[in-house]
């Protein structure tokens, strides 16, 4: 029965707008339009330029017949180009289709058809891959799609153009359009594929009011001032670069560009642009810190780091404390906007000694402002789980900032949804003050006559000889024990260290059941984000 607060007080153009990250693009471009936007290279853009620019590539888009629905792909380094397609694509209530730069030419191929793309926008340094994928889609999808080249200033290698515009000349042609957004805050903003580690890659389908909300939470959860200098060390590829392309609209920041991600381009762009702010994922983190000490000079302001995209080792999140890098660690998915819980830090940990400031900023915490819901459940009965630190259970999420679902996967996403939480696979522990601690994968626990072994336990005291500059855990097939743990382990440059040295190292930690002692010396599989792949490891382990 409506209520006196119902009648006569509808929603209406002057007090109801659809939430949408493309707001935030309007307003810097009007308030903040003579303020640094993005560096490249010697390209400089203000929030002006770059609005107008967003504004031109929606209109060439819009004449190539995209709209509500279509996909636009895009396969770009974090380059300016790949800045304005998370403000175009959206604003034209299209659906922004980031690619991973590492895939090959038939998961390319498949990705685009299976999202229907009309459009590719491409970077000439990925000609070499997405020529024969085009080819793919042509011969085995039967899918034509129009292809735009992006030549930036500062790729100077080899790359054929492949379509029939190039970017510059081609958005130059169209005058500029009002960015609009979407009509409903639950229209699709975007399509990520995950990794695709059993069968097809799963498309996860995110939406404006999700993608507004969490761009809001980075900056409350980090505390982010206005204009921050924001580095690019993060793909944008990647869960559209958890939101941060919003966040910096929303601040009126700089987008420092990073075509290249490895120590001396990082420190070099922090020393010279002042960066404040940037991602990465743990082993980036360790570039850093076994950096050489001459390559951080120049950087005399203060610097925020947040690190996700696998469990931190506690040795990465104490070296960059001695750097004096300020590390706040977050824990997300594909299919909750990348980054939605935090371990936030409270006054009374800088009390305690480094050790234990480690191990309690080493926690994936408690869920982001905006999150309506996160818990630790038991997969089978879905029943809460006690704050005993001992429990172990599946990490599960609720709300606004969740995906809505799986493209053309019903079935997935029906699992996914299971119990009206959306299942993670992560296991974890609640500790007595509600903060999560990831133990391990569903997958990734290793069996061991019984005994139940945290590969990230295993992986935490390897990381903490000084020798070790990146390690992973996994299980191997044993006759006897059913599982055992095998160690991959990449040594810093200038180290030397023996498989007896590290067993040794890692009985002085662990229970005697937990070491491994089968040590392998070999390169580790990452993603272009610098997440391990554990099951290329597994399969390596498997295969003897």
């Amino acid at each position: 029965m409506p209520s006196i607060f119902d009648l006569h007080l509808e929603k209406n153009d002057a007090n109801f707008v659809a939430l949408s990250p493309v707001s935030f693009l309007a307003r810097s471009g009007e308030v903040f339009a003579d303020l640094p936007a993005v560096v490249h290279g010697a390209r400089r853009y203000n929030w002006q330029e770059v609005q107008e620019r967003s504004c031109r590539l929606a209109a060439a888009l819009q004449a190539l017949g995209v709209k509500r629905g279509s996909t636009v792909s895009v396969m770009l380094s974090n380059t300016p180009e790949m800045v304005e397609a998370h403000y175009a694509v959206p604003g034209l209530n299209a659906v922004l289709n980031t690619i991973n730069t590492r895939l090959d030419a038939p998961l390319i191929a498949w990705q685009i058809n299976h999202c229907e793309a009309d459009v590719l926008i491409t970077d000439r340094e990925f000609a070499h891959i997405v020529a024969p994928a085009l080819e793919l889609l042509k011969t085995e999808f039967h899918r034509n799609v129009t292809v735009i080249d992006v030549c930036d200033s500062e790729y100077t290698g080899p790359g054929d153009r492949l379509g029939a515009h190039e970017y510059e000349a081609w958005i130059a042609a169209h005058e500029p359009i009002a960015l609009h957004g979407p009509q409903d805050e639950w229209d699709a903003i975007a399509v990520s594929y995950t990794s695709g580690t059993t069968g097809d890659p799963k498309g996860v389908v995110t939406h404006h009011r999700g993608a507004y909300l969490n761009a809001v939470s980075n900056a409350v959860t980090w505390n982010m001032p206005n204009f921050p200098k924001y580095l690019w060390t993060l793909p944008m590829f990647h869960c559209n670069g958890w939101c941060f392309p919003w966040t910096v609209a929303m601040l009126g920041g700089t987008h420092v560009c990073l075509r290249r991600v490895d120590a001396p381009h990082i420190l070099q762009a922090m020393a010279e642009h002042q960066v404040d702010h940037y991602c990465a994922a743990p082993i980036v983190h360790n570039l850093l810190i076994a950096a050489p000490a001459e390559m951080r000079q120049g950087i005399s302001q203060h610097v925020k780091g947040m690190v996700a995209g696998a469990a931190p080792p506690a040795s990465m999140i104490e070296g960059m404390a001695k750097l004096g890098f300020d590390i706040t660690h977050v824990y997300g998915l594909t299919e909750v906007y990348g980054p939605s819980s935090v371990a936030v830090k409270r006054d009374s940990w800088a009390k305690q000694d480094l050790s234990e400031q480690t191990r309690l900023n080493g926690r994936q915490g408690v869920r982001y402002p905006m999150q309506e819901g996160m818990t630790l459940l038991d997969a089978k009965t879905m029943q809460s789980l006690p704050a005993d630190g001992q429990t172990m259970g599946e990490i599960m999420f609720r709300g606004n900032v969740v995906m809505k679902g799986y493209l053309k996967n019903p079935k997935a996403t029906q699992e996914a949804f299971a119990g009206g939480w959306f299942h993670t696979g992560d296991l974890a522990v609640k500790e007595a003050d509600h903060y999560l601690k990831i133990k391990d994968r569903s997958k990734d626990i290793i069996i061991s006559g019984g005994e139940n072994i945290s590969s990230l336990e295993v992986e935490d005291a390897l990381y903490r000889h000084a020798a070790v500059l990146a390690c992973a855990v996994v299980a191997k097939p044993d006759d006897n024990w059913g599982e055992t743990p095998v160690a991959y382990v990449e040594v810093k440059a200038g180290s030397a260290v023996s498989a007896q040295d590290l067993v040794e190292h890692c009985k002085s930690l662990l229970a005697s059941y937990k070491v491994p002692r089968d040590i392998r010396f070999e390169e580790i599989p990452k993603t272009s984000t610098g997440k391990i792949q554990k099951f290329q490891l597994r399969e390596r382990a498997r295969g003897g």
